[in-house]
């Protein structure tokens, strides 16, 4: 079987290094890929987002079936031309899709089908919005962008200052384009966040390992919201019966709301959640596999990846028996100093093999590039470092140890992944 996988970070590359494994993947081509990809796959210089190219080289390459990663293509439906083109694809609708790409349909969704989230408003009006926070005078409150924004949407305000600044950045200055026309205004809640990926064919679910996400740029989770600065797994809060109510009360419901609204979810549907005092809640939905969980959580799957990719395409996950490692794994990102905001790209990278890999652990290249016959940076987040073990701390240590010996100007990690919640 020759696979495109579409995306150029870190969460492409664990999905090709594992996609490797299997038997029946013979060829794998990635768009528009990394210089850490280009290792492992065949790259083809087209933009994730651009449906006719993709579309056009998947049936010059004779492409058997396709991986689609990131978020913006599967909103704008590229997964449904693959489809209408006879091409098989992992990834939801453009419909179900929007479960990610509209946060006020995903905080609908919730509210029509009772599954526990966080209060919340939806505005369309700057004025209407200030009015509220000033009205409801809570704090801290978190303003979100309602569209895509490169998961940097979402404002945490301690204040009624910094929350009408977060609501005039959205929709005075546009920060995030159109993304910000409309926001959420939600309450903020406490305790140990959770991501949870989870396999489905729109009828069986299947949870992959809880990891969780470190998003604050700094140690201490403090500095900006990122991408994504690191992550663990499993997570040591994501108890088996906090998972048993998960699946009760927040998964299997939002598998039946979407198939109830005609947009029945096929893919890996991601759980952003809250362990409250009042229980688990969702945080948010992601159409798609995290990043960087997705370097974490794969390592630790025993089954063939692609046997799954096929189950869920055909609608015969039930029949698929998904199994994952009892051991522990970490990842450190390696970051451009400056991100998430203006940074600068281009520098060597020492410390890398020929192939972008220390022994001993798996680097996932998220923003490199080839220049010079060398790996050099191209983006914020520039590599992760995996590491696995049979504790969480023998996964850090091993992971933080591999850290130490890779340097480019201006790189910057957080030295507290799995040490804080």
């Amino acid at each position: 079987m020759k696979v495109l996988v579409v995306g150029s970070g870190g969460r492409e590359h664990a999905l090709i290094l594992k996609l490797r494994e299997s038997p029946k993947v013979t060829k794998i081509y990635a768009a528009p890929g990394n210089g850490g990809i280009s290792a492992v796959a065949e790259l083809a210089d087209i933009k994730a987002t651009d449906i006719d190219g993709m579309l056009a080289f998947a049936k010059e390459k004779s492409i058997d079936f396709a991986v689609i990663a990131p978020d913006d293509p599967l909103v704008l439906g590229m997964g449904d031309a693959f489809e209408a083109a006879g091409i098989p694809t992992f990834g939801p609708s453009k419909a179900a899709a929007a479960i990610e790409g509209s946060k006020v349909f995903s905080k609908n969704l919730m509210k029509k089908y009772g599954i526990p989230t966080a209060s919340y408003e939806t505005f369309d009006d700057e004025d209407a919005a200030v009015a509220y926070l000033k009205a409801q005078g809570r704090y801290p409150a978190v303003v979100k962008a309602d569209g895509l924004a490169l998961g940097k949407g979402v404002i945490i305000a301690a204040d009624e200052k910094e929350a009408c600044d977060a609501v005039h950045a959205m929709m005075g200055d546009k920060i995030f384009g159109a993304s910000g026309s409309h926001i959420v205004i939600e309450e903020y809640l406490e305790g140990p966040e959770v991501s949870v990926l989870a396999f489905t064919d729109g009828k069986t679910l299947v949870p992959m390992v809880s990891s969780k996400d470190h998003k604050r740029a700094f140690d201490g989770n403090k500095g900006l919201n990122t991408g994504g600065m690191g992550t663990i797994a499993p997570n040591p809060f994501y108890t088996s019966e906090i998972a048993a109510q998960c699946m009760e009360t927040i998964f299997l419901p939002t598998i039946e709301a979407m198939r109830k609204e005609g947009r029945p979810f096929k893919g890996c549907l991601y759980f952003g959640l809250m362990v409250t005092k009042d229980g688990p809640k969702v945080i948010e939905y992601n159409c798609r596999f995290g990043d960087p969980e997705t370097q974490v959580v794969l390592p630790l799957l025993k089954t063939d990846l692609f046997e799954i990719m096929e189950a869920v395409h055909d609608g015969r996950l039930g029949e698929i028996q998904v199994e994952f490692s009892s051991q522990c794994a970490a990842c450190v990102i390696l970051a451009s100093g400056g991100y998430p905001q203006k940074y600068q790209t281009g520098y060597p990278i020492a410390g890398l093999d020929g192939d972008g890999q220390v022994p001993g652990v798996t680097i996932y290249h998220a923003g490199t590039k080839r220049q010079d016959g060398q790996f050099a940076t191209s983006g914020g987040r520039v590599l992760g470092i995996t590491a696995l073990g049979d504790t969480l701390d023998e996964a850090l240590d091993k992971s933080y140890k591999a850290a130490e010996g890779i340097a480019f100007t201006g790189a910057y990690r957080r030295s507290d992944i799995g040490r804080i919640c």
